[in-house]
């Protein structure tokens, strides 16, 4: 049956064709419409149906071995930190696709660094390495076609492969993202942490609970299944990744290095000269040719300022040779010269006689 919207229907179509997504209003406008916008809408909403795109979801199936899916999951609750604040950390999510066995740690960053660390300390309590380990387009990981630095390295050490998704394809890590689900629905209520290090304690034994529980696509436990999922997998490589925070800086007068935002001191005697500070999730350390000059523990909280008493008595020592005042020089010193150099030195001598 004709009605007012009849005339203006091929038009709507050919606009839906190209624009699935344009809206009601915009459409009026177009096709010169002027009735009740309403009645258009609800004319339109129905032909839309038609005419938008669809992505179909291919079921996946994950050999034993091939693959870890790895994420970032933000606990909805805040973890005091060194200086007496509350921050809301990171922590990293690996899940390996076949058995859904599960690792995860928290971390102090998104920084490049403290993702290969946390990746390698979970590799290391897995025993093995994936074929592939699965990321979305996590800044620290990579954008684009282009890895973010250093992680090329890591995979190439590790002899797998680090497949980036590409934007608006859930389904490809939908398995660990359903883990963060679990974390927050499971894991988290009425607890309570003192520190990064308390939850990662808590964490770990929560995950020997988890991953002995029966998963439902599976129907079998994670734990059951790892045996076959690792025997796949690559071997560790016999040399440890070169993974951490890395950098060589000469020394100021101040004596302090920076790693990520807060500054540790070093050894004073080292103020000029050129020195290597490295750092991994729970150390930092500094060296001047290989021997060691400082060390702390790594803070995670931002902009604090750690300091070894000895490094300040030692630059209190250094100042107060600095500051004593220095003994004149002789008037007389250094200003008497054998004659013979002047002759020697204007040819006018051959073997020390006179020419």
């Amino acid at each position: 049956m004709a009605t007012a919207f009849t005339p203006f229907e091929p038009l709507v179509r050919q606009l839906l064709k190209d624009h699935p997504d344009m809206p009601a209003t915009v459409i009026a406008e177009r096709v010169g419409w002027t009735g009740s916008i309403t009645w258009f809408r609800d004319n339109v909403r129905a032909l839309r149906r038609q005419h938008r795109r669809v992505d179909p979801a291919d079921r996946l199936i994950w050999l034993p071995g091939d693959a870890a899916q790895c994420d970032l999951w933000f606990p909805p609750q805040k973890v005091p930190l060194e200086d007496g604040t509350r921050a809301l950390l990171p922590v990293l999510v690996i899940t390996c696709a076949y058995s859904r066995f599960i690792l995860a740690s928290m971390i102090p960053t998104r920084h490049t660094a403290d993702l290969l660390l946390g990746m390698w300390e979970l590799l290391q309590q897995l025993g093995a390495v994936p074929r592939r380990l699965i990321w979305d387009n996590e800044s620290g990981i990579g954008r684009g076609q282009r890895h973010a630095q250093g992680v090329g390295a890591v995979t190439g050490t590790l002899a797998t492969t680090l497949q980036r998704l590409k934007p608006y394809d859930p389904e490809s890590k939908g398995i660990v993202e359903r883990r963060n689900g679990f974390f927050e629905t499971s894991f988290m209520p009425g607890r309570d942490f003192a520190s990064p290090a308390d939850f990662n304690n808590q964490l770990g034994q929560w995950l020997t609970i988890a991953n002995g529980r029966v998963v439902r696509t599976t129907k079998a436990k994670p734990v059951d299944l790892l045996g076959a999922d690792r025997a796949a997998m690559l071997p560790l490589p016999p040399i440890a990744p070169q993974v951490g925070w890395v950098n060589r800086v000469r020394l100021g007068r101040d004596y302090y290095v920076r790693v990520d935002s807060s500054d540790y001191s070093v050894d004073p005697t080292m103020i000029g000269r050129f020195v290597d500070v490295t750092a991994d999730l729970s150390r930092v350390q500094v060296r001047h040719d290989g021997r060691l000059v400082a060390a702390h523990d790594r803070v995670w909280a931002r902009g604090m300022t750690i300091t070894d008493p000895a490094h300040v008595a030692a630059a209190k020592v250094l100042r107060e040779q600095y500051q004593q005042p220095r003994p004149a020089p002789d008037p007389g010193e250094g200003l008497v010269r054998d004659l013979a150099d002047y002759d020697r030195a204007f040819g006018l001598t051959s073997d020390g006689a006179v020419a």
